[in-house]
């Protein structure tokens, strides 16, 4: 038997994107962090973020605009004075970027003087009213994640453990303790293959989303909601978790799995087609390509179906070529490879599941209801995004919220005392399991009744059938779990079917139709909406 590992840190930091790489860089300044990566430092949902960052540069733009929009966006559910907080700071979370050494595009230098200082180039996506996107052509997350990361590797305080899953958090609850506090969690090495435990003052969750619940996901295979499903058997409260954004164009090629198509190219003139060649968005919106998401994916779904089309096509081959080629190299280069010439032909493209609007509680700190938990960017819910998220904003809550919570940290660093010893992890009653065909069934299982029953478009009936199969699934996974070691695919297909049942009840206790929401027999909206809030226990 391995001997037990214990870390220790002052914070742990689980998710190594740009919310957990910003609260990292923030808090080390004071601090010991742990950062925990489930897999590789740069594999997560920000190093394949295409379009940019929202924050108002331009000198024609405004806070109140960029706070309009978003409210528009959220189809009434956004908590204003988060949306104003998010644009208010998100100029200084931005020059923070900047001075971290991400470069923005900046408009061309047509003077003599080469040193001048220019302003930024700011795009515009759909749902907002001005060009206020910051971007590194079309591939920002990458120019984020890779700087970030960098600055991470090369700081003294941070402690990086690439290839861990967390598995449950150590409460004192859970410990049967006085009071409801994290003392840290365990987690589980990968390449060793055994569970290790991590002791901290403060534990921050910026583990992403749960997109990888359904079949057909723009995410990479880490977004599989571990966050959420650790906060709730904590006992955290989770928030809206029935509004899944579906990105509507995802490039549809067996040989591209979740590649996206950046709302930037619709912002820049791109035409959404039907096979025949003819545009179908000014049938359904007067805003057209540039209607927020969830009326784009709508109206592709619809389309689709109505046509019995496998998809539908992106076109912004009436745009210059050196335009498109210089705005969109990453994605004209993996066209290209697929024998797609974007300056020449349309884009073949599908929704996809693209972003958890909801998550776990936190306030305007990211503190959750559990004493020194905090959880960052998707896997949160903040108020933010209401019923459906604006373009371009889920990078800057990663990046306000990051900081934010850094703030509350280091005001209470002082007043905490360090953990005692934890109890190791107990693996003396499982054994080594050979029926990994068990996980994969249930793995396929989970991701196609999703997809089918609580998509894009749902119904009652098919909620309450999507609720039966993951109830019985939950039943044979917590079986396995208790009976065979972890491993990767385990625990990711525990916190999958957990956050399955967590989107289904929400999507249930929803009789409206809003936003990312839509239910055929409840297709009215309500005068005075609220957040669909779910507490463990009740």
């Amino acid at each position: 038997m391995k001997q037990a590992v214990e870390h220790q840190s002052d914070i742990l930091v689980i998710g190594s994107g740009a919310a957990g790489l910003t609260l990292a860089l923030h808090l080390a300044e004071k601090s010991k962090v742990i950062l925990l990566s489930k897999g590789p430092l740069s594999e997560g949902s920000t190093l394949y973020a295409q379009g940019g960052i929202a924050s108002v540069f331009d000198e024609g733009d405004t806070i109140e605009s960029h706070v309009n929009d978003t409210l528009i966006a959220g189809a009434g559910l956004c908590d204003k004075s988060v949306v104003t907080y998010t644009a208010e700071n998100a100029k200084g979370a931005m020059q923070w970027l900047i001075n971290c050494g991400v470069a923005f595009d900046k408009e061309e230098n047509n003077t003599a003087d080469s040193s001048a200082s220019m302003p930024y180039h700011l795009t515009r996506e759909g749902g907002h009213s001005h060009r206020r996107i910051l971007h590194s052509a079309d591939a920002t997350g990458k120019a984020v994640q890779t700087t970030l990361q960098e600055c991470a590797l090369a700081h003294p305080n941070i402690t990086v453990l690439e290839r861990y899953n967390a598995i449950d958090l150590i409460t004192t609850r859970k410990l049967n303790r006085p009071g409801n506090r994290v003392l840290g969690a365990y987690v589980w090495n990968r390449d060793e293959e055994h569970v290790e435990t991590v002791k901290a003052k403060f534990v921050a969750l910026a583990t992403g989303g749960s997109s990888k619940v359904y079949q057909y996901t723009s995410n990479p295979d880490i977004a599989s909601g571990d966050g959420i499903a650790m906060a709730w058997r904590a006992g955290c409260r989770v928030a809206n978790m029935e509004f899944n954004q579906f990105h509507p164009t995802c490039l549809f090629h067996p040989n591209a799995r979740n590649f996206l198509l950046t709302e930037a190219l619709r912002g820049e003139g791109a035409y959404l087609r039907r096979p025949d060649g003819s545009r179908f968005m000014p049938d359904f919106d007067e805003r057209a390509e540039l209607a927020p998401r969830d009326i784009v994916a709508r109206a592709i779904d619809y389309e689709m179906k109505r046509l019995g089309a496998d998809c539908v096509y992106l076109d912004i081959s009436h745009k210059p070529a050196d335009f498109i080629i210089k705005h969109f190299p990453t994605i004209y280069q993996r066209c290209l490879e697929l024998g797609i010439d974007m300056t020449k032909d349309p884009i073949p493209a599908v929704p996809a599941a693209h972003y958890t609007c909801g998550g776990v509680m936190t306030d305007l700190h990211g503190q959750t209801d559990i004493n020194g938990l905090y959880a960052i960017g998707e896997v949160a819910y903040t108020g933010l995004h209401g019923a459906n998220r604006l373009a371009s904003n889920s990078l800057l809550e990663c990046l306000v919220f990051a900081r934010a919570a850094s703030h509350d940290i280091e005001s209470l660093l002082h007043k905490v005392a360090a953990p005692c010893t934890l109890p190791a992890w107990d693996e003396s009653k499982v054994s080594n399991s050979d029926e990994e065909v068990v996980i994969a069934h249930n793995w396929h299982e989970l991701r196609l009744f999703m997809w089918d029953y609580v998509g894009i478009v749902r119904t009652d009936k098919r909620l309450e059938r999507a609720l039966r199969r993951c109830l019985m699934l939950q039943q044979e996974i917590e079986e396995y779990y208790s009976n065979f070691r972890v491993s990767n695919n385990l625990l990711e297909l525990r916190n999958l079917v957990q956050v399955a049942e967590l989107i289904i009840r929400c999507a249930m206790d929803r009789k409206e139709s809003r936003g990312l929401h839509y239910n055929i027999d409840y297709p009215e909206q309500f005068d005075n909406p609220k957040p669909t809030i779910l507490q463990p226990g009740r």
